[in-house]
């Protein structure tokens, strides 16, 4: 039979570590905070430390503030203003778990009509409230694109008062079922790849995070490789200490890399962290949905989406089908995907440490032999 799974299960690895099997008990595992973290490899830690003393690059939130006697009154107003009717959110059961950053995850629901919401929430003294920024930014522009479901962002904001002040995302909430159709989730991640930049540039409004590591995407870039050698690879190796390579092999991949990645791709608005544990099947308006969430939104190559349901598994036949049947994917894009998964592994290797430095090298390996 289906199990049931809600929103506050299957959305709490915003922000966190990617796990390597998408678990019931993965989603409920926190990883470290950022300005907390200890990278996993001593030589990576002056790199680490530098990167994560800023978590994401700081910029200018577009926040309305609430002076409510508490939280759940000034996310009420926030849902009010967005909603444009009353709402008065009571708590609700469905939440509770940490999220990373210092995100807090909780559930409420609307008195008035009955209707639930899941919450995340973090102190806006800290680098969580950027963090939940970015998100709701990521949501909010795979949402509005009407091609695969999200949970809906609903409001974000700043609640000014006791017992501190707090942002707070608040999206609907979902129902998850055990399983759904593959072929509709490919085909619908395909149309909303065909969303571009409306610069005709790769990037994003802001910097946001791959699982609990900053994941820079401005300054805006015209070209794919450039992007990918300064916001993505050259990024990793700099965390990684070049993944304890001398500077002559490092040299030769950034060369390789950037021949690889020479195919001119339309700067598609991508999920960015697209394992299996970041996808599943909720009943909307009576039928079984795919939906996708907990994202590192950017615009890319929307082959990297592709890559990385390979780098864990989880994603079967149909999928692949599904999506090849909507938009196939160019000629040369199996020996990208190991460009593109290098940068997931490298990532790996900076939250976890063992096994994934050796798995890196092995890559970078075999894309210098391409």
């Amino acid at each position: 039979p289906a199990v049931t799974q809600t929103i506050a299960l299957t959305l709490t690895l915003s922000c966190l570590a990617i796990f390597k099997l998408p678990s019931a008990s993965a989603f409920l595992k926190p990883s470290s905070a950022p300005n907390s973290f200890s990278p996993a490899r001593a030589g990576s830690s002056q790199q680490l430390t530098s990167c994560l003393k800023r978590t994401i690059t700081p910029f200018a939130m577009s926040t309305s503030t609430y002076n409510g006697e508490n939280l759940l009154e000034s996310m009420s107003r926030a849902c009010s203003d967005t909603l444009g009717r009353e709402v008065n959110l009571e708590t609700s059961r469905g939440g509770g778990a940490s999220g990373g950053g210092g995100a807090s995850i909780s559930a409420a629901t609307d008195s008035n009509t009955g209707e639930k919401y899941f919450i995340k929430s973090a102190s806006a003294s800290g680098g969580g409230s950027n963090m939940l920024y970015a998100e709701y930014i990521g949501v909010k522009k795979m949402s509005e694109t009407n091609t695969i479901k999200v949970p809906k962002p609903i409001a974000f904001g700043e609640h000014h008062g006791a017992p501190r002040d707090i942002n707070f995302v608040v999206f609907e909430y979902l129902e998850f079922s055990g399983g759904g159709n593959g072929r509709e989730l490919g085909q619908d991640l395909a149309k909303m790849h065909r969303v571009v930049s409306d610069n005709g540039k790769f990037g994003f409004d802001v910097d946001n995070t791959i699982g609990a590591t900053p994941q820079p995407n401005l300054p805006w870039i015209d070209n794919w490789a450039d992007f990918w050698i300064e916001h993505r690879l050259g990024h990793m190796l700099k965390l990684t200490g070049d993944a304890g390579l001398d500077k002559e092999t490092i040299n030769k991949l950034m060369s390789k890399t950037r021949e690889l990645l020479s195919h001119n791709p339309e700067p598609s608005l991508i999920h960015g962290d697209l394992w299996g544990g970041n996808k599943g099947y909720a009943k909307v308006d009576g039928s079984i949905v795919p939906v996708i969430f907990d994202p590192a939104t950017y615009y890319g190559d929307r082959e990297a989406d592709i890559a990385m349901t390979y780098v864990f598994g989880g994603f079967g036949p149909d999928f692949y089908e599904g999506y090849e049947s909507e938009w196939p994917l160019p000629d040369g894009h199996e020996k990208r995907k190991t460009v593109y998964n290098l940068y997931h592994i490298l990532n790996h290797d900076v939250l976890f440490g063992g096994m994934y430095l050796r798995q890196a090298q092995g890559m970078i390996d075999s894309i210098l032999r391409m």
